[in-house]
């Protein structure tokens, strides 16, 4: 039996990488069924991929207010003071993630960016003083290094990890006259 090319294999992958964006809960039987593949190729897939660092990891997409918790964006624009090798290894360290984690805050998401802003973080806090104090941390942290920081609060989320809130109807209300 031939090999695949590594144009099939690739597109063997992202048919894989489809179905479990969807719901990574879904077993091996169903995903090699949606596909197409043996059981067998799609765990063999699944494994490169966890191996190779594509598939980071796996999440519920969970409902924050059902946590009692509210859901917060900081937007963060850096000055122009050089950055350090030392708080280049507090940044790969997590460090701020982990201090702040025992205050009960969680940050889901956290993205160096172009643009306006150079980093995004996205965080799960009980309220807005939680955040506010969130906010004042990260800044004393990386003191001189930060030029802007804008903090929002997130009302509703309509799409989360590629997943739609199976509670979309609830949005109607905030558009209510």
């Amino acid at each position: 039996m031939p090999k695949s090319s590594v144009k099939q294999i690739e597109q063997d992958e992202k048919k894989i990488l489809d179905e479990l964006s969807k719901n990574a809960n879904k077993s091996i039987n169903d995903i090699a069924e949606k596909c197409g593949f043996s059981r067998q190729k799609v765990w063999r897939v699944i494994n490169i991929l966890e191996k190779n660092n594509t598939i980071w990891g796996y999440v519920a997409v969970v409902d924050e207010e059902k946590l009692e918790k509210k859901g917060f964006i900081m937007l963060v624009k850096r000055s122009n003071k050089p950055i350090t090798q030392k708080l280049v290894n507090q940044i790969l360290n997590r460090e701020f993630a982990n201090k702040v984690k025992k205050m009960g805050i969680v940050i889901t998401n956290s993205y160096y960016t172009h643009g306006n802003y150079d980093w995004v973080i996205c965080f799960n806090a009980n309220d807005i003083k939680d955040a506010k104090t969130f906010v004042e941390i990260y800044n004393e942290l990386y003191e001189g290094h930060i030029s802007e920081i804008n903090l929002i609060e997130i009302m509703f989320t309509a799409v989360s990890s590629g997943v739609t809130n199976p509670e979309i109807e609830k949005l109607e209300d905030f558009f209510k006259i």
